[in-house]
């Protein structure tokens, strides 16, 4: 017990030395430290400065970025890549206000991140005083919870409920809104922070498990449709293994990408608005579809009545929200999905060596044999650069490298071609689609895990959007290699225009973007410039060679579009692809196929 009063005391102890009182800030301080937060990512203010005073001399690292959103999307991407929770922090008004695309993004991509906000005292709250505004109220269709503490007792009880909410079942953001008068009240009353255990996540009745199997034993024709819930849920073991023992053909979403290495022979690329071919055809004419951790969002969907129109729909998601919400499940596995998919497999892989192996095999060849008739190529004609060879090019040289992308044409050739190997290496705003995410996620991302390689690739539209942070990557000397492809317009923007606004370019000239390598060099940053294809491997080889943070600048044709893709209100085997013919059909079932399907699966 002695001891246990020296271990509580001891943190009391240490700031007395210090000369300092123990105020509610400091104790917010060690608590942090208690919750297993090493670094969080922030920039000081009036509201919030208590706290900062309390971080100096202590153990956590703080990173210093140069714009809150930075913050925030440094925090995410600290998340994104390690699976522990990101911390940010602001102070009041503009400083909370700008945060604000960051927890959004966290929420639509259910990362978890806890939010520090400084506010004014409690006894000028509602008064409209100097940067004072309602962030607890801003916030709350975008977080999981947020707290507003109005007195320094209450911080234990917060500080526990926020992490362990942030940690628990879906993970997501959480806020903290912290008034000066409580950073500053006493708080040498308050107990040693304990951290709480993370809710325990139940599992799917095995009623679910023996519908799936006996569904999955009728069908000629499963694809599995696979989301970022499989990295969220720590299954991405558990869901090789279920691929490996059903040996059904697999499509992932943008989030998804990782679940199953790149060169996988089940795996049949992304879904979607500019997903492969392979597996657009798969989805649209397979009679049952597998859906783990996804959630049928528009963008792999397409147009939603007409997604995989004949295929019964066997769901498994930690999320009950999910399932339903947009398309009727026949089977619903709601629970862990690590445990679900390890009760599931040896059902399936049983039932799978009875009735319709035959016709299992014959579909799975087909639909490999698709995937490699559709295969992408990288011989470009012509001298200009030629940006998914570029990037399948990087991939094969920094094979375990972390990658960051910012939102545009880029992050889509990102998806198509770089290789990846597990989900947690793939940082991409996907729910909310964030312009300026991916240079300080990188920052995140790099910090979370000092000896990896993070590459982010970034648009000339995307960069400046958060091209301060640079400031930071110098300061800290991270070792970040960004690719920044440069068509001197918003890229995806410009070719919806072109297709489908018959060429009315609004407002998308980028033509006078400033001298990016000049740019960066005033930052500090090690600059490198491409324009020919000829010059791609070299320039690569000195950019991963740089000890330091690098900026390798390439131009590409600004004509340049991403191929396939599914126009709005189409389905998805209506696919525009200036290789193929466009807007084909899958190839439909026989009649004699449609008849034995119709006996086989069960109502």
């Amino acid at each position: 017990m002695a001891r246990r009063r020296h271990r509580r005391q001891g943190p009391r102890r240490a700031h007395a030395r210090a000369g300092r009182r123990m105020n509610g800030a400091a104790w917010l301080v060690q608590a942090l430290a208690a919750e297993g937060v090493d670094t969080l990512f922030g920039y000081p203010g009036g509201a919030i400065m208590p706290f900062y005073d309390a971080l100096h001399g202590a153990t956590l690292k703080h990173v210093l970025v140069r714009h809150e959103q930075g913050a925030a999307f440094a925090a995410n991407g600290y998340a994104r890549a390690s699976g522990r929770v990101g911390v940010c922090v602001a102070t009041s008004g503009p400083g909370a206000s700008n945060l604000v695309t960051g927890i959004a993004d966290a929420m639509l991509d259910s990362v978890p991140m806890v939010v520090l906000t400084g506010q004014v005292g409690t006894a000028l709250m509602g008064t409209d005083a100097f940067q004072e505004i309602d962030v607890y109220g801003m916030t709350l269709p975008l977080v999981k919870h947020s707290f507003l503490v109005r007195r320094v007792d209450e911080l234990p009880h917060v500080t526990r409920e926020a992490f362990r909410l942030a940690r628990s079942g879906r993970p997501g953001p959480v806020l903290i809104d912290l008034p000066k008068d409580v950073q500053l009240a006493d708080a040498t009353q308050l107990p040693a922070h304990v951290p709480a255990a993370v809710d325990e996540v139940p599992r799917a009745p095995p009623s679910g498990y023996h519908a799936a199997a006996a569904l999955l034993a009728h069908a000629r024709r499963p694809v599995i449709y696979g989301g970022g819930g499989i990295a969220l849920g720590d299954a991405v073991e558990a869901f090789r293994t279920f691929v490996e023992g059903t040996q059904i053909p697999t499509v992932l979403t943008l989030k998804g990408l990782g679940a199953l290495p790149a060169g996988h022979p089940l795996h049949l690329g992304m879904l979607g608005m500019h997903g492969t071919r392979a597996a657009n055809l798969a989805v649209q004419e397979c009679d049952l579809l597998l859906v783990v951790g996804a959630r049928f969002d528009d963008r792999a969907t397409g147009k939603l009545a007409e997604f995989a129109p004949g295929a019964r729909v066997v769901h498994l998601d930690l999320d009950a929200c999910e399932v339903g919400k947009l398309r009727h499940a026949d089977v619903a596995v709601v629970g862990d999905l690590r445990a679900s998919l390890q009760a599931l497999a040896p059902a399936c892989s049983a039932q799978l060596r009875g009735r319709n192996g035959g016709a299992r095999r014959r579909w799975r060849d087909a639909c490999l044999q698709r995937a490699r008739e559709h295969a992408p190529r990288y011989d470009a004609p012509g001298d200009t650069v030629y940006a998914p060879a570029l990037l399948r090019r990087l991939s094969q040289q920094v094979p375990q490298a972390v990658v960051s992308c910012d939102v545009g044409q880029h992050q889509m050739w990102v998806a198509q071609h770089w290789q990846f190997d597990h989900p947690r290496r793939h940082l991409t705003s996907g729910g909310l689609g964030a312009m300026g995410f991916g240079l300080p996620a990188a920052i995140g991302a790099q910090l979370a895990d000092p000896d990896a390689c993070v590459v982010c690739v970034s648009g000339d539209g995307s960069f400046l959007m958060n091209v301060q942070e640079l400031a930071t990557v110098a300061r800290y000397r991270l070792p970040i290699k960004i690719v920044l492809l440069d068509n001197q317009a918003l890229g995806m923007v410009r070719q919806w225009q072109e297709l489908f606004f018959e060429r009315r370019y609004s407002e998308v000239d980028l033509s006078d973007n400033p001298d990016f390598c000049a740019l960066a060099t005033a930052f500090g940053v090690h600059a490198l410039h491409v324009s020919r294809a000829d010059q791609v491997d070299d320039a690569l080889q000195a950019l991963l060679s740089i000890p330091g943070p690098a900026l390798l600048h390439v131009a590409i044709d600004q004509a340049a579009n991403v191929w396939p893709l599914v126009p709005p209100n189409h389905n998805n085997a209506q696919m525009l692809d200036p290789q193929v013919a466009d807007g084909v059909a899958p190839h439909p079932p026989t009649a004699h196929d449609q008849k034995e399907d119709a006996d086989a699966i069960p109502a």
